[in-house]
């Protein structure tokens, strides 16, 4: 096993334990990670969808607000001048609210009309139908390019976060998670290595001092016999008569 392959660590008891802990964190890290990058995939999917459908509507929407501005130029003729030379303020104004997505803020922005029509009397002498089709055709297109403006900037939002969070799911599980569980192996086999050590001492140390207690018996065994012996050689003297 390589040094890179497991944590430098002095295997022990307590290094065992806090890596068993690392591991759980670590594990339960990969599942909440994963449960948000499957949260924001799904949003993302979502929201696609949402574009190309509002892409779509949007190519007819504009094809139509041109087609009512051709129409209204041709009865009213051309007002583009006087328009742009008594706007003073924007009638259509734009505001930005947040959504969350597991953890994820996206901006939604939404249109509204602020104060009345300033041009709400134009085309009483001719074209008033054609001017009142001309402005909420480009009303709605401009509501649907709002919309697309927000689904568009959620949808690059998105998409960077899901490759973060990608990136840290494959980095916890094909990284983390095996670094700590060949650490936690190596702690493993160290001390049972060191238990089968110790057992094998402790069974000499017994060896020996079973030894040691078989050569004292023995040797008090044989000073008793020494004893006997000599008990024996020193009998009574014999007697003469």
């Amino acid at each position: 096993m390589s040094g890179k392959d497991k944590l430098p660590i002095f295997p022990s008891r307590g290094a065992q334990t806090m890596m068993k802990g690392r591991l759980m964190g670590a594990q339960k890290g990969h599942s909440l990670l994963k449960k948000k990058a499957d949260a924001l995939q799904m949003r993302f999917r979502l929201i696609l969808s949402k574009i190309i459908q509002t892409k779509t509507l949007m190519g007819e929407v504009m094809k139509e607000a041109a087609f009512s501005l051709a129409e209204a130029k041709f009865t009213t003729g051309d007002f583009n001048q006087v328009v742009l030379q008594n706007v003073t303020k924007a009638q259509i104004k734009i505001r930005t609210k947040k959504d969350n997505v597991a953890g994820v803020t996206l901006p939604v922005f939404e249109s509204y009309q602020d104060g009345t029509d300033t041009y709400e009397l134009a085309g009483l002498a001719r074209g008033g139908q054609q001017l009142a089709k001309l402005k909420k055709n480009y009303q709605t297109a401009i509501k649907l390019l709002v919309e697309l403006a927000s689904l568009q900037t959620s949808f690059v939002t998105l998409d960077d976060v899901i490759k973060i969070t990608n990136r840290r799911v494959n980095a916890i599980e094909h990284v983390i998670i095996p670094r700590i569980e060949k650490t936690l192996a190596y702690i493993i086999s160290e001390l049972d290595e060191l238990e089968r050590e110790e057992f094998y001492r402790l069974k000499k140390i017994q060896d020996k001092k079973k030894i040691a207690n078989k050569k004292k018996e023995q040797h008090k065994k044989d000073l008793k016999e020494a004893e006997y012996s000599n008990m024996l050689d020193e009998g009574d003297e014999d007697l003469l008569f």
